[in-house]
């Protein structure tokens, strides 16, 4: 795992009603400030990909539809410089990821239908002075493909 990333499986409650599902909670051991929360949507087959942060954290997760989420981690003093983490994250497998400053990230709608995916930053979006800094997501100084692997 890329150092200081951190996942939690997240639990669904379900009953006659429909379901309800946690994604932070202040008591969490690894609970990070919220500063604004949004969501963002894949059609299938769509990615979004390549990000990272100089300053904020993002604490997301998937609530409708299924995504691939790619992590490379480029910190120059981290241990784990160089390393990729792949997770599917989404209705079939619940799953809060935080993903700290200076790791590259993006995800794919690998579900047949758009994919919601719910971001808590731990930092508000600048307009004027935005800290995203982007690679194009076949960027080959990045070692990941996002085309479907068959095993």
């Amino acid at each position: 795992m890329i150092k200081d990333v951190i996942t939690k499986k997240l639990r669904l409650i379900p009953d006659e009603r429909g379901r309800l599902m946690e994604i932070l909670r202040t008591d969490d051991p690894d609970y990070l400030p919220v500063a604004q929360i949004y969501m963002t949507t894949n059609y299938p087959g769509v990615v979004k990909a390549w990000h990272f942060h100089k300053h904020q954290t993002d604490q997301m997760t998937c609530v409708k539809g299924m995504v691939k989420v790619a992590l490379y981690d480029a910190r120059e003093d981290s241990p784990t410089k160089g390393e990729v983490n792949e997770f599917f994250v989404g209705e079939y497998n619940p799953m809060l990821i935080v993903i700290p400053a200076g790791v590259y990230h993006g995800w794919k709608c690998v579900s047949d239908h758009e994919s919601v995916v719910v971001n808590c930053p731990t930092k508000l979006y600048d307009y004027k002075n935005p800290d995203e800094h982007r690679a194009e997501y076949n960027d080959p100084k990045i070692p990941y493909n996002w085309d479907i692997v068959y095993k």
